[in-house]
């Protein structure tokens, strides 16, 4: 067994990446400020690792804290630029169960991601898959307050060169500054969703 080195987990390594996208495909200026895209990630020891767990309930409990660790990673590293949408992945181990990574993906951990953002209204787009090394994850993001702002539907492709190792779970959010370039696909626009609540 690994000795925790993080509260209730045993966290191998950090992960960072970081995107700006300059101008669009055609090379068109940006409409205002370039897109950055901000991926966070942590290569967890999976306890379950080899074996079927019936109640997960622990884990759920334990992932409050890599909300925290996320949320102030997040604020460190925008250093004051403005968070517009989020979006979250599991990628886990050959010897877990996809099962592991969404228990430390629920509203336990999101809840103080969102404080950290200033109270984030929308739900977290998720995706997860089993990989093992070089795993190329495609992470959905949307709008942190509204869903059905179509100008921030968007992906940030990231990949993880060491990682997962077999009795691991990586745990990734990404993160975007603004929506896409020259969005113009209508629906309602991020300055129309002022004090609304984005769940409905």
């Amino acid at each position: 067994m690994k000795a925790n080195n993080f509260g209730q987990f045993h966290i191998r390594k950090w992960y960072q990446q970081i995107e700006d996208t300059l101008a669009t495909d055609f090379g068109v200026a940006p409409d205002g400020e370039p897109v950055r895209k901000i991926m966070i990630a942590a290569a967890i020891h999976n306890p379950y690792a080899g074996k079927h767990v019936e109640d997960l309930g622990e884990a759920i409990k334990n992932s409050e804290a890599l909300g925290v660790e996320f949320g102030r990673r997040i604020q460190e590293v925008a250093a004051g630029m403005p968070i517009e949408s989020y979006g979250k992945a599991c990628v886990i181990g050959e010897d877990g169960e996809y099962e592991h990574g969404n228990a430390l993906l629920t509203t336990t951990m999101a809840t103080p991601l969102r404080a950290a953002l200033g109270g984030a209204l929308s739900w977290i787009p998720s995706t997860g898959k089993k990989g093992s090394s070089g795993v190329i994850v495609d992470i959905p993001l949307a709008h942190k307050d509204a869903l059905y702002v179509r100008s921030h539907y968007d992906t940030m492709t990231v990949t993880f060169s060491d990682g997962p190792l077999r009795d691991e779970v990586i745990i990734a959010m990404a993160f975007a500054t603004r929506g896409r370039l020259h969005a113009r696909l209508g629906g309602i626009k991020a300055s129309e969703i002022e004090g609304k609540d984005g769940l409905n």
